[in-house]
């Protein structure tokens, strides 16, 4: 695992320096070694964590002529088996790092060299021959990569912080991800928070050659089953399944430095740690579980541990240990964030990272296996909206007039946004449930400023972009789809990635292993939401194996004490950061509107956790990160440019 950056084009070799500050500013994620390479027309670098070949491996790697050049920061299970038939070939090679073979790969399918690859991965590869610079992210999003293109160069890196050593960056909020960070709680690929910054999409490749930029996606997800192919049974698939799981979990424990799998108690992790306790008998689990009651699910994770048999490690800690990580969370985060449970991922992490180099994590699960509350919430929507209209006034009414409650996931709190989004489009709806604001609360939040520039929209529009032409068996896979290309990659894994990293830590989702993946999601939706029974063909697979108790447990998740924290301890701090006259000058939210949610909040009339959490991580990331040139990049008041063209190279 590593961390990636460079420059190319014209004048690149003068660019050592830039690079040599870019990988410091991301030092944290390759702690080990680092270095960089200079070429005709390129300076690669990148930072080191030694996970395989630990004697060698050092980046950049070349091929045996030393024309093409590579930079990587991920890994490849199935690297031996790739690298034997190379050297079959006649490719020589000078490491045992599974680095090595991508130039090679390179030499033999060209443009094509990630097909058949299983792994995770951001890519820089140079060749020098024709000066063209590769960058390609892997399937689902697990490791980052930003890209800039500024006066016939384009830089790149792991993460946003390393681009911005550039002073002469403009920093220029881009309007339109800052739209979309409200609705999601993060800024979704292809878009960064600044203007002329991106991030390379998922499953994408970037070819930059004299000056140009051209992205194109080379895998996507995929529902239909292929012609001609036969649809296994729910026994059979259960079988094959097992199959699966076996082979994603034993290949993520290859490494030449201690592993260990993250166990929450739930199935996902669960399921991880069984396979791995069969392949690694008295592997090691890690939990976090807190004095909190309501925000404690420890004693699953020990069941579990017991029962299969792993050398278990726990901590109890307070929700006070994960508050006292905001100026670390805030640091870390270089675009805004707003999935608090980003501060347990990061205890989680440090706290494996004692032990461990690399952890199994259950992230995936419920999107391959239709797992969210959100899923069974739309089936119920369907029958919901059968009832008469006049019964679903009354119904709205009396939910209306909950008692607002601040605990974790509340009734009251799930009723709430069940109403809130059940009579919209299936697309929005599902925005609205896992997100912070609706799109009419949305447009109230924004400055009338912003609201000019950015026209009439709310900005959902682009969900329907996004699962356009996308074929798929049943609508609410095409729901999935979008989870899978906003929730999963840009909220879910920048959480894992950001937070395990800042720890020098590597984690690993087996059950993001693309062949599992594009088995599962090409069987009938039935096999994993039957009914009202979410992740049936996970469950079936695991019955006999986990407790039935673990496996029809219902989902709880990493939940903080979020709306406590705006009442209480953090009070000082939010009624800091949305000052009326800080708020104006800044030009983004409207004074008026944001005070209202506050105080509505804090009178416990309304609960505004979410939006006022999703304010407030903004408001702090702006303070870190966009006080260099206030008056781009904080739009001095309403001097605000209009937002980029959104038209994307062609995918």
């Amino acid at each position: 695992m590593c961390g990636i950056a460079g420059v190319a084009g014209e004048g690149a070799k003068a660019e050592v320096g830039l690079v040599d500050r870019m990988l410091q500013a991301i030092f944290h994620r390759g702690p080990d070694e680092g270095g960089s390479g200079v070429f005709h027309g390129a300076v690669l670098g990148n930072r080191r964590l030694s996970i395989i070949d630990l004697s060698s491996g050092r980046q950049p790697i070349s091929n045996e002529t030393g024309q093409i050049h590579v930079v990587f920061n991920g890994e490849i299970y199935d690297y031996q088996r790739h690298m034997d038939d190379l050297q079959k070939r006649g490719h020589c090679f000078s490491t045992r790092s599974d680095t090595e073979i991508l130039v090679h790969r390179f030499e033999e399918k060209g443009v094509d060299l990630l097909d058949g690859l299983n792994g995770m991965w951001a890519i820089a590869l140079y060749d020098e021959r024709d000066r063209t610079l590769y960058l390609a992210r892997d399937r689902f999003g697990k490791k980052p990569l930003y890209w800039t293109l500024r006066g016939g160069q384009l830089r790149f890196a792991s993460e946003l912080k390393a681009l911005l050593v550039d002073r002469s960056l403009p920093r220029r909020i881009d309007l339109v991800a800052l739209q979309h960070y409200l609705t999601f709680e993060c800024v979704p690929s292809p878009e960064s928070i600044f203007e002329g910054v991106r991030k390379l999409p998922p499953g994408s490749m970037l070819v930059f050659r004299d000056g140009e930029v051209n992205v194109r996606r080379y895998w996507d997800v995929e529902f239909l089953p292929r012609p001609g192919e036969g649809i296994p049974s729910f026994p059979e698939a259960t079988e094959i399944l097992q199959g699966h799981l076996q082979r994603a979990v034993s290949t993520r424990l290859v490494a030449d430095v201690p592993v260990g799998v993250f166990l929450s108690g739930g199935i996902d992790s669960s399921t991880v740690a069984y396979h791995a306790s069969r392949a690694h008998p008295g592997v090691k689990t890690f939990s976090i579980g807190f004095s909190e009651k309501s925000f404690d699910e420890s004693n699953h994770a020990r069941q579990v541990a017991s029962l299969i048999g792993t050398h278990h490690q726990e901590r109890i800690l307070s929700a006070r240990d994960s508050l006292d990580l905001l100026p670390k969370i805030v640091e870390t985060l270089d675009e805004p964030f707003g999935d608090a449970s980003i501060f347990p991922t990061y205890l989680l992490s440090a706290f494996a990272r004692e032990q461990v180099t690399v952890a199994l994590g259950g992230d995936g699960g419920d999107e391959v296996f239709l797992g969210y509350p959100t899923y069974l919430a739309h089936r119920l929507a369907d029958y919901y909206r059968r009832i008469p209209s006049v019964f679903r006034r009354l119904v709205g009414l009396a939910v209306d007039r909950l008692p607002v409650s601040m605990e974790n996931v509340s009734l009251d709190f799930k009723l709430r946004r069940f109403v809130g989004g059940v009579d919209r489009d299936p697309l929005v709806r599902n925005a609205v449930w896992l997100g912070s604001f609706t799109p009419e609360a949305k447009l109230r939040v924004l400055s009338p400023a912003a609201r000019d520039v950015l026209g009439a929209g709310d900005g959902m529009d682009m969900l329907q972009r996004m699962v356009e032409g996308v074929p798929v068996k049943e609508p609410l896979e095409r729901v999935l789809y979008m989870d899978m290309k906003t929730y999963m990659s840009d909220d879910i894994l920048v959480k894992v990635d950001r937070a395990s990293m800042a720890c020098s830590l590597e984690v690993r989702a087996p059950f993001m292993d693309y062949e599992l993946v594009d088995f599962v999601l090409r069987l009938p939706l039935s096999y994993r939401l039957a009914g009202l029974r979410s992740k049936a063909l996970l469950k079936r697979a695991m019955a006999g194996r986990l407790p039935d108790e673990i496996i029809h447990r219902s989902k709880k998740g990493f939940g903080m004490p979020v709306a406590y924290w705006i009442r209480k301890e953090l009070n000082e701090l939010v009624r800091d950061s949305f000052q009326p006259d800080k708020l104006r000058r800044e030009g983004f939210f409207d004074p008026h509107e944001v005070q209202r949610l506050l105080e509505a909040h804090m009178a416990q009339k309304e609960d505004n956790r979410k939006v006022l959490w999703t304010l407030l991580m903004f408001e702090l990331w702006l303070e870190k990160y966009g006080e260099t040139a206030s008056s781009d990049c904080a739009c001095a008041g309403t001097a605000f440019s209009r937002p980029l063209t959104r038209a994307e190279p062609s995918l």
